[in-house]
């Protein structure tokens, strides 16, 4: 298996060794934020590179198979699908935590809601085992950037953006706005257009912005002063 494994790397493989740096780095420095509504954040990091090598394993190699079909030996779709619920019901728990605007908690729990009720409503029309939750996904996207720009919103009332440059939130918060909005729009002309999404390259400029997104996310692990975080 291990030589299977081995023969079948490429530019999927790449990013793997970067999601464990990222989670390193976050262990290293725990302490600086194991009080904090981070403090889950390893563990978070953790289960995304568990997911990205069991994706890449279910699609690369012939040793491992979620469907019963033998025609899709190689989906590992619903890998995913739970992953980006987990992703979603994480942050938007982070970012109505942190807020102390009783307005802004408000709408980020309404996005949440939304958010696991359009996954819940997709479950009627697409099988997650065979399909990206597309709909599902741009709506989520949608109101994550929305918990997001409330967040900067509420912080940037009292702070400017030079005190906020050793702020693990700011940092993780800049990440997961240049992530969200391109990611839902990629699946979407996936599903939708697949010859112009092999034409454009957009799986090339979607591992690309991961390593920006998990780059956002290093800069804030290594840079991060505990005094600063809010």
């Amino acid at each position: 298996m291990i030589e299977e494994f081995l023969k079948t790397l490429n530019t999927d493989f790449i990013i793997l060794p970067f999601y464990f740096i990222v989670w390193l780095v976050a262990v290293m420095r725990y302490r600086t934020y194991y009080d904090t509504v981070l403090k889950y954040y390893p563990i978070y990091l953790m289960y995304t590179l568990l997911t990205e090598l069991l994706g890449y394993l279910v699609k690369y190699t012939d040793s491992f198979q979620l469907v019963s079909d033998d025609r899709y030996h190689w989906y590992n779709v619903i890998i995913y699908n739970i992953y980006s619920v987990v992703t979603y019901i994480y942050f938007f728990y982070i970012y109505w935590k942190i807020s102390n605007d009783k307005t802004y908690k408000k709408w980020v729990l309404y996005g949440a809601f939304i958010s696991m009720a359009s996954f819940l409503i997709s479950l009627f029309f697409q099988n997650p085992n065979y399909s990206h939750l597309y709909v599902a996904e741009l709506i989520s996207s949608i109101f994550l950037l929305m918990a997001v720009v409330l967040y900067f919103k509420e912080k940037f009332q009292w702070h400017n953006i030079h005190s906020m440059k050793y702020n693990l939130m700011f940092w993780t918060s800049v990440g997961l706005v240049l992530f969200y909005a391109y990611f839902p729009s990629t699946l979407l002309v996936l599903y939708w257009a697949q010859p112009w999404y092999n034409k454009l390259h957009l799986h090339d400029w979607l591992i690309g912005l991961i390593f920006v997104l998990y780059g956002t996310f290093l800069v804030g692990v290594l840079i991060h002063r505990r005094k600063e975080f809010q």
